[in-house]
């Protein structure tokens, strides 16, 4: 094996195999076949795991099979772009800067440039630029990979093992595409309409192209899982194993772009990647590229036990699977295996069972008495934070209906995970808080409404006004129906406890790249728990819990209507405006509402500007809460690409 740095002829690799680090342990295996640990995986200079776990979920609409690297939209919590990157890549060329540039770039790069890179990924991926081949700590490997033929025997020789997801084989810059002959030219945004008109004309080429150009590892063997596209997913069987290996063309990212990616003419988080609008992508010249890279990989491999999948989402459920594993090889912990379908209700669709809040009111005079500053706070983490801390519901379901439905709500530890049919009573019937939205999104202010609605609503309904709640009693809420659980706890306490040490791990040595990877991880999972046709693969459909994600979102509004009713008793001020667990204050100078402790789930300053003359005059001006939203879209307009990692947004 070549010294760290020493570059080595392709064809001239060395006899033994990269060593595989003792992460790899933790293999892909299907949950219903697991290998004794004395099995030896098939000669084939490539890790070998059952195919059914990838190619299944690849084939199916399980998250496409070309895989992203983004997770944002106009309506969720990370940075976006005004105007996506020209294609065909979000870099800028490789071209050189004048002298100040150069040095003012070489003296204050971001802090996570120079965090070093670990050894954690080797083993699992590679990295393949036009000068050569780099194991993610760094080492270099080999030349050029100047053709399909050598790309092959790369795979090969590398033998790289599974983690979480199958080995990655990462291709970095557009010279490195040119060597293998990946070259699209889809022209140029100023010639479409909207970007997704260009994003599609792109992927249909590379497709196109890949299609044309890798028969070599077609012939030598290797089979496509899907079509081709930014990921070639390649599967290789022997017997009754299945080698694969994911190569992963960076330059080409943004052709895979849906709404989990971007939003009409943005791009947002490009997973792993990072975000070209918050700073974080990759830098642009290929070298440092590949190094940032190869940290993020390692620092993924030793935070989270996974490689990054190949949605944001994906990686999240990775995470998950892999506690999975674990617990059923121990027998210890919770194993859920079943999905958790909405069970059939009555009447039509109601869409989301627990709406995350939106309202906005007009200020009144004494809101606007003594207001300098608006602000917005929200929750650290929220939905982290609450995957954490709630017991959920899992197995079959019992459906019960009049008495024996009300009475299942009445336990010594309170009602049991389900949902329940209830009566919302009139809002103005009840003493609530004129400043504040009603309690729950489907209640009305004139008339009861008869609902679905989650054991964590049910709490909060039950709770003191001064709490958030209406201070009901269960026979207050006329429980006619409910679908309980048989079993429950705390599902999702470790996957949230290892994202939360991750993110202090991030937060603590200023790595915004992979603090707002995390991010994008944990609300992306979250927020497709609800969409079965995410997890259509056999060994997938236990991430469909769309009553896990309601209780969440329910969760979350609670313990913010909380935090508005203590802020109101603390300081006497009233929000203006909240959207899912962000909260808008027309505050004075010098006046702190946010909660003292770093904890997840607490309140913490998003947004806090200065409010003009001209700002307040349109606040004391505005007739309607169309013109209060104009008035805070302008007060926070320089703040819009803030790091809003903090929140959670819509999912």
């Amino acid at each position: 094996m070549s010294s760290p740095w020493e570059q080595i002829p392709l064809f001239a690799l060395p006899e033994t195999t990269l060593t595989t680090s003792p992460a790899s342990t933790d293999d892909v295996l299907p949950d219903d076949d697991v290998l004794p640990d004395d099995d030896v995986l098939p000669d084939d200079h490539a890790a070998s795991v059952d195919a059914a776990v990838f190619a299944e979920a690849d084939q199916a609409g399980s998250e496409p099979a070309v895989a992203g690297h983004r997770e944002s939209s106009e309506q969720s919590d990370v940075a976006e772009a005004d105007d996506a990157p020209t294609p065909p890549s979000p870099e800028v060329d490789n071209e050189a800067v004048d002298g100040d540039e150069a040095g003012s770039d070489a003296a204050d790069p971001p802090v996570w440039e120079t965090l070093p890179a670990g050894e954690e990924a080797d083993g699992h991926a590679l990295i393949v630029t036009a000068n050569g081949t780099y194991t993610p700590s760094g080492r270099e490997l080999t030349g050029p990979v100047d053709s399909v033929e050598k790309l092959d025997k790369l795979i090969r020789w590398a033998a790289l093992t599974p983690l979480g997801a199958p080995a990655q084989i990462w291709i970095v810059g557009q010279a490195a595409c040119e060597l293998l002959g990946w070259i699209i030219d889809p022209g140029s945004e100023d010639d479409v309409d909207d970007m997704e008109a260009l994003r599609n004309r792109a992927a249909q080429e590379l497709t196109a192209v890949l299609h044309a150009t890798l028969t070599p590892l077609l012939n030598a063997g290797w089979e496509l899982r899907g079509d081709p596209g930014h990921v070639v997913h390649l599967s290789r069987s022997i017997g009754n194993f299945t080698s694969m290996v994911d190569v992963v063309i960076e330059p080409y990212v943004w052709t895979y772009w849906n709404k989990d990616f971007g939003w009409h003419n943005r791009v947002g988080d490009m997973g792993i990647l990072g975000s070209p609008t918050a700073g974080t992508y990759l830098p642009d010249d290929d070298h440092p590229a590949a190094r940032e890279l190869g940290r993020r990989l390692a620092w993924c491999a030793k935070h989270l036990g996974v490689l990054p999948g190949p949605t944001p989402a994906r990686t999240g459920a990775a995470l998950v699977d892999k506690i999975k594993r674990e617990r059923t090889r121990s027998g210890k912990g919770i194993v859920v295996t079943t999905p958790g379908s909405v069970p059939p209700l009555d009447g039509p669709p109601r869409g989301d069972l627990e709406p995350a809040v939106g309202w906005t009111r007009v200020p009144q005079a004494d809101d606007l008495d003594n207001a300098h500053r608006l602000v917005s706070i929200d929750q650290r983490a929220a939905y982290l934070a609450s995957a954490g801390m709630l017991e959920f519901g899992y197995g079959q379901p019992t459906h019960l209906t009049g008495d024996a439905a009300a009475a299942a709500a009445v336990g010594d530890k309170g009602a049991p995970f389900g949902l329940w049919r209830i009566t919302l009573p009139a809002g103005q019937t009840l003493s609530l808080p004129e400043k504040l939205p009603l309690p729950h999104p489907h209640m009305l202010a004139n008339q009861p409404v008869q609902t679905w609605v989650t054991t964590v609503s049910l709490d909060g309904l039950c709770s003191p006004v001064a709490d958030g709640g209406i201070g009901a009693d269960l026979d207050d809420l006329d429980i006619t129906e409910a679908w309980v659980y048989p079993q429950q706890g705390r599902a999702l306490d470790k996957w949230a406890k290892i994202l939360r040490e991750a993110r202090k791990a991030a937060v603590d040595t200023d790595d915004d790249a992979t603090k707002r990877f995390l991010g994008t991880c944990y609300k992306g999972y979250i927020g497709r728990m609800v969409n079965p046709d995410m997890w259509t693969a056999k060994q997938m459909h236990h991430h469909h819990q769309p009553l896990w994600r309601a209780a969440i979102i329910a969760h979350c509004r609670w313990r913010g209507r909380r935090v508005a009713m203590r802020i109101a008793r603390e300081h006497g001020r009233w929000p203006v405006r909240t959207v899912t667990d962000s909260w808008v204050y027309l505050l004075a100078n010098g006046e702190d509402i946010a909660d003292a402790s770093e904890a997840l789930g607490k309140m913490s300053v998003e947004k806090d500007v200065a409010l003009t003359d001209t700002l307040l005059s349109a606040f004391t001006s505005a007739q309607d809460v169309h013109e209060v939203n104009l008035a805070i879209k302008a007060a926070f307009a320089d703040n819009e690409d803030a790091d809003d990692d903090e929140g959670e947004g819509a999912l």
